[in-house]
């Protein structure tokens, strides 16, 4: 078991211990260095069977089946399935915008619980876990490795992250899936502050190096609701000038802006077949990582 005597204010007791007995499952095969709980795109012993292949020299003798052999006078050999364990690679936004939050909490601050639960339950069932913080491009990378001292050194730079700067996401992206070792499990947690053509790009280019990609898409409830009463100074937290406006002017325009960039966003996660979270920052994270969860389990050894 994981021990971690520095408190981690991002971390809830109560929540793991009630998320622990939820399995974190890949919905694609995994290469992982050791055995696990997910599937492997390689055939190796296990107690589930996969199929028949005809008998070739070299073969383990102890996997033929000589019942087949009896019914048609041929040799068969049995395949079963390989479970492996997977690596988790957390890539958590530090830019500008994700220091906002109208609820109490901010954007990073509802990352880093995700996040940091997500690390702790890959840990618990022996996975590999690591952590890269993105803004103006990668500002740290920690690979993932699979022991208890590299978890806290996961926590520890969650804690520390500030959010700052612009964001350079889809770069940042590009360079992820090139340099992650494997297949792995990309968990993205941002608000996604990026052309939806671009952020596309991104996924295609991940799941063509086959990682299994998840996106956690961080909004707060004023952004969905544009819910603004009298004249506003908005502030770019990304460094671009400051806007005076009047909300009944722009509001139209703004509620049908974002209605077509979540719309063309859910078209190239659906093209993508990205497991796509939007989260409003009011909602409890405990509730959104319990439906994550779930559904990942109900799609388990898709291959």
């Amino acid at each position: 078991m994981f021990s971690d005597r520095h408190p981690r204010r991002f971390l809830d007791a109560q929540v793991l211990s009630r998320l622990v007995g939820m399995p974190l499952f890949a919905r694609r095969p995994m290469q992982g260095s050791v055995s696990g709980r997910h599937a492997s795109p390689h055939r190796g012993a296990s107690v589930e069977f996969a199929e028949y292949r005809k008998y070739v020299p070299g073969d383990d003798l102890r996997r033929l089946d000589w019942r087949a052999y009896g019914r048609s006078d041929r040799f068969y050999v049995k395949e079963f399935e390989a479970d492996t364990n997977l690596r988790c690679c957390l890539v958590v936004d530090t830019s500008g915008s994700m220091g906002f939050g109208s609820q109490g909490v901010t954007k990073i601050d509802y990352a880093r619980r995700i996040a940091g639960t997500l690390g702790y339950l890959a840990s618990q069932q022996g996975d590999a876990v690591g952590l890269a913080c993105v803004a103006g491009g990668i500002l740290r990378n920690l690979p993932p490795r699979r022991n208890a001292p590299h978890l806290r050194l996961v926590l520890d730079l969650l804690e520390e992250i500030e959010p700052k700067g612009e964001t350079q996401l889809a770069p940042a992206l590009h360079e992820l899936a090139e340099t992650i070792r494997q297949r792995a499990l990309v968990i993205i947690l941002s608000d996604l502050f990026i052309e939806p053509a671009l952020l596309n790009e991104c996924f295609q280019h991940l799941r063509f190096r086959r990682h299994d990609v998840a996106v956690f898409h961080l909004l707060d409830p004023l952004e969905l609701d544009f819910n603004f009463r009298r004249p506003m100074r908005f502030l770019d937290m990304e460094g671009g000038p400051s806007i005076f406006a009047e909300p009944n002017d722009i509001g139209d325009r703004y509620t049908k802006a974002l209605h077509q960039y979540l719309d063309q966003l859910r078209g190239f996660v659906l093209e993508s077949a990205i497991d796509y979270q939007r989260i409003s920052l009011d909602q409890s994270y405990e509730q959104v990582l319990i439906r994550f969860l779930v559904s990942r389990a109900q799609s388990k050894g898709l291959r």
